[in-house]
């Protein structure tokens, strides 16, 4: 009996780590209505810390930017 049960709780524990975890577990992300006269520059500078160009490049890559080209109304994602 004490078998069955510990067999069904590693089983449950193995299905539950293979199923998706919510997008918070890898740090928080915020959505981000460009607004005009905005530039990848301008809205790095002012959400992060430490060097801009890299939060530009976290930015065009969490978006697949090909470059840093945004326009008033797009909505962006901000790792």
């Amino acid at each position: 009996m004490f078998a069955k049960v510990l067999g069904l709780a590693g089983l449950a524990l193995a299905v539950w780590s293979m199923t998706a975890h919510p997008l918070g577990a890898h740090g928080d992300r915020k959505v981000y209505r460009v607004q005009p006269y905005d530039t990848l520059w301008t809205i790095a500078s002012s959400h992060y810390g430490g060097d801009v160009r890299d939060a530009i490049w976290r930015i065009q890559e969490a978006n697949d930017l090909a470059d840093a080209t945004i326009h008033p109304g797009q909505t962006i994602v901000l790792p």
